[in-house]
């Protein structure tokens, strides 16, 4: 018989099955929150201290209260991951403001909801990595920075859903969403780049991306290897265009697209600068992160 998934909810891990929030918690009412999603690889959580970092920005800016120091919502993330005895996953953090009135006063919840779960995470076919995904633009648009800024990962994210509808509905696995001056912000989940001519190019922060934690990392692995990197605004021409393609994101790690509203992407293959992307982030990621058991050496 299967163990029961362990449950992360205000301090206390509960069974899948008991774990429940109030149906007056704004996070369901109104979207009313903050969330981070991680990745864990052979017992190490990747990343873990710039996602706690990220979260706590997103809710420092939507006036929001952790209920928990950075060091706490980290050992809560680790706690339930050791209660569903998992090495390799992905965690979803949550941080809802809590239970409150109908209307939209905030201040009417009396303390913010921490939410953990850990499990596993399958975002593409392993057939995907080397065989690439199709792209299609969506009508759907990243919401304005002057209405809410990207770098918030609030937990509205309606024109990312409806994108992600149209994409299917096209056939594709992504879709790419564009701003409102018609520049590429990023995908329904996943950051942008492409490469033209050995230089490598992907949206600002500015265009409505969100400042991506797998986007940083890959930023540095470019470096590493050489490769000229700039930020620009991208227009789909640019993406018809290119040499490659690739998607970064936690869920789907390094990820190569091959065509983008029915026009091949290069040659249609994966190019080279993203497999040898895809092959440093998975050495990356199997090697580096926060020990999840910690052990103890002989005497």
């Amino acid at each position: 018989m299967n163990t029961p998934q362990k449950v992360y909810i205000d301090g206390e891990l509960i069974d899948e099955a008991a774990a429940k929030i109030s149906v007056f918690d704004h996070g369901l009412l109104y979207g009313d929150g903050v969330f981070e999603g991680i990745r864990f690889y052979n017992g190490r959580v990747f990343k873990l201290e710039e996602h706690i970092e990220r979260l706590f920005d997103s809710a420092k800016a939507i006036l929001l209260t952790i209920p928990g120091s950075p060091a706490e919502v980290s050992e809560a993330v680790l706690d339930t991951i050791r209660a569903n005895d998992l090495k390799d996953g992905y965690v979803r953090l949550v941080v809802t403001r809590g239970a409150g009135g109908l209307g939209l006063n905030p201040y009417l919840c009396k303390k913010a909801s921490l939410i953990v779960i850990a499990s596993k995470i399958s975002l593409y076919s392993p057939e995907t990595y080397v065989n690439g995904l199709k792209l299609v633009t969506c009508s759907s648009r990243r919401p304005a920075p002057a209405a809410l800024s990207p770098a918030v990962k609030s937990l509205n994210y309606l024109n990312n859903v409806m994108a992600k509808i149209e994409a299917i509905a096209a056939g594709c696995e992504e879709g790419v969403m564009l701003n409102e001056q018609g520049y590429i912000a990023e995908c329904t989940g996943d950051n942008l780049f492409i490469v033209k001519h050995g230089k490598v190019l992907t949206p600002p922060v500015s265009a409505g991306s969100l400042n991506g934690i797998t986007r940083a990392v890959v930023i540095d692995l470019l470096d590493e290897l050489g490769h000229e990197l700039r930020e620009m605004d991208l227009t789909r021409y640019d993406v018809y265009t290119a040499d490659e393609c690739f998607l970064t994101g936690t869920a789907a790690e390094v990820v190569p697209a091959i065509t983008y509203d029915q026009r091949a992407i290069g040659d249609g293959t994966p190019g080279p600068v993203t497999r040898k992307l895809v092959e440093r982030y998975r050495e990356l990621t199997k090697n580096s992160g926060t020990p999840i058991y910690m052990t103890t050496a002989a005497v």
